[in-house]
């Protein structure tokens, strides 16, 4: 069965087209054709996007993908103008990105409530024929059509507003860890693929300290070209300030620890787009099942080479669980730290 959290849909979207001016004449003693009083027409109404907190998936687009906003009314005599097409107001969860399918622009990023992203613009009224009265012509026939509302086809990608993320194969115990340290319940069982959708979770320390985890669902090799499940939700660590690198060592995976973190760190770099260059640890889970402890030394050496920290730990016993909290607090304030010495 299909997971029905959507975070990426396409929409067609037209904004209502201007109205008609309006050519008309007022009658009145001496003046040609009584003169002209033709009104303007009325704007067409826009289309606008608008992050909220309330909404948790793009699934409506997914089923009702064309939107059209209405279009401004035709001006009317004595100067009367046209009633301006209403804007349509598009609701849309916190962390949406959206891109202009034709040309591949990104036109906006929709992270906090209440922010709007204007993605198509109304078309401008015509003139009435009283615009156009001089003096070698008081009774002009002449009057402007509606301008046509703008037309575009958006690409919508939700991207979690999470600050770090869980990146492992499947079983590596993602999902137990992200259940034992927060309010999240990501499903959890003995088989592959138990997380279908991202999950996040809100950790709280001691000291104010907290943060927000992402756990999504666990990669397997080829991920960056479509394998799996996985590469589907790879987006939502770009906003993630710190990547944790979740790697089952006991027996029981049947996998080499070292080659899975080289793996997964391979899949990480070929997605691109950032993920590679952000700051990273790694955890060695399921500590409480491991015999051969080789294992994990070969795993320390890996790291080390790699230049990152390793936590060991168990998330299903919470051994070594605070202390790999806290080494996640620390990591953040780090980086925050040096982006603004950067800046």
């Amino acid at each position: 069965m299909q997971p029905k959290f959507v975070d990426e849909a396409r929409i067609d979207v037209r904004a209502g087209d201007g109205g008609r001016g309006a050519l008309s004449f007022r009658r009145e003693k001496f003046v040609p054709r009584g003169g002209p009083d033709g009104g303007d027409g009325g704007r067409g109404g826009s289309i606008w996007l608008i992050a909220r907190s309330n909404r948790n998936t793009l699934t409506e687009f997914r089923y009702h993908p064309r939107f059209r906003a209405e279009r401004g009314r035709h001006g009317e005599g004595s100067q009367r103008t046209g009633r301006d097409g209403e804007d349509l107001y598009l609701s849309v969860p916190l962390g949406t990105v959206v891109f202009d399918e034709a040309t591949g622009d990104l036109l906006g990023d929709l992270s906090r409530e209440g922010d709007k992203l204007l993605v198509a613009e109304g078309g401008r009224g015509g003139r009435g024929n009283a615009h156009f009265a001089t003096p070698t012509d008081r009774a002009p026939r002449r009057f402007e059509e509606g301008w046509p509302g703008v037309e575009r086809r958006l690409r919508l990608e939700l991207r979690s507003l999470a600050e770090v993320g869980l990146v492992g194969f499947p079983n590596a115990g993602k999902s137990t860890f992200i259940r034992s340290v927060s309010a999240a319940r990501p499903k959890v069982a003995d088989y592959p693929f138990t997380t279908l959708t991202p999950h996040l979770g809100v950790v709280d320390l001691e000291g104010g300290d907290g943060f927000v985890i992402a756990d999504v669902p666990g990669l397997i090799p080829g991920a960056h070209r479509g394998a799996g499940l996985g590469h589907r939700f790879l987006r939502h660590l770009m906003r993630t300030g710190l990547l944790v690198y979740f790697i089952d060592v006991s027996e029981a995976s049947g996998r080499d620890p070292v080659e899975d973190l080289e793996c997964l760190m391979e899949e990480v770099a070929r997605f691109g787009k950032g993920l590679d260059e952000k700051p990273a640890i790694v955890v060695a889970n399921k500590i409480d099942i491991l015999s051969d402890e080789s294992r994990l030394t070969s795993l320390e050496s890996a790291v080390q080479k790699a230049g990152l920290d390793l936590s060991a730990v168990s998330a299903a016993t919470g051994e070594g669980v605070e202390r790999l909290l806290f080494a996640i607090a620390r990591r953040l304030r780090e980086s925050v730290d040096t982006m603004a010495q950067n800046r």
